[in-house]
C-alpha cells in the first residue's frame, strides 16, 4: 500500500498535503480490508481516490 500511496501522490503539488494523503490513504485500506490487495488493485484504487480528490479541489 505504500508503494501505491506514494506512486499516486507524486501526480500531487510537493507529493500532496496531509488530509489529501489521509484521503487516498483510507481508500487504500478500505479496499484492502475489502479484499482488494494485488497492486494493480490498489493503483485502480487510488488513481480512483486521486481523481475524486482533484474534482473536489477543482
Amino acid at each position: 500500500m505504500d508503494v501505491v500511496l506514494e506512486e499516486t501522490c507524486r501526480q500531487l503539488p510537493h507529493g500532496g498535503d496531509h488530509d489529501s494523503r489521509r484521503f487516498i490513504a483510507e481508500r487504500l485500506i478500505e479496499a484492502a480490508q475489502s479484499g482488494h490487495s494485488t497492486l494493480g488493485e490498489l493503483g485502480i484504487v487510488a488513481r480512483r481516490a486521486l481523481t475524486e480528490l482533484l474534482g473536489k479541489g477543482g
